[in-house]
């Protein structure tokens, strides 16, 4: 038996260890939030903190979660995670929505890190997060609005 920590509760799991963590989320949790996108850590889809960075839950087998605090879409309830998830709403970010939950983990993690973050920054971070609604603009307006209200 695998006990993980994700958003703050403990999670008994019956599973392979070496189950990517994405799917111990969405199949064993019923935490759907996270996406599935290409299986290969490329689009970002899947994003979710371990002790606060971000990782690829695609890639990441559960074992690697253990002992850690895993948090997700549905657990991101810092000041900061909610400056985000606010300016997402306000400059209505979100198109199709497929990628938005790892485009906010990754948004969130920035102005946890850069609590002013400079375009470059920005690009930085966010590299490898996919949007094929290509809502760029949008998100780099968000990251911006987050960081004058989260400061």
């Amino acid at each position: 038996m695998i006990k993980l920590n994700v958003n703050g509760s403990n999670q008994p799991l019956d599973i392979d260890p070496d189950t990517p963590l994405l799917w111990a989320l969405r199949d064993h949790m019923g935490l759907t939030g996270t996406k599935f996108g290409c299986g290969i850590a490329q689009c970002g889809s899947c994003t979710v903190y371990l002790d606060g960075e971000p990782v690829r839950s695609c890639i990441t087998p559960v074992s690697a979660a253990v002992g850690r605090q895993v948090t997700t879409i549905e657990g991101l309830n810092s000041p900061t995670g909610k400056a985000v998830q606010a300016a997402w709403r306000e400059l209505e970010v979100v198109q199709c929505g497929y990628c938005q939950s790892g485009q906010i983990m990754s948004a969130a993690a920035l102005l946890a890190r850069k609590p002013r973050p400079t375009d470059a920054d920005i690009d930085d971070a966010m590299q490898g997060n996919l949007c094929r609604c290509a809502t760029y603009v949008r998100i780099r307006a968000a990251i911006k609005t987050a960081a004058e209200k989260s400061v």
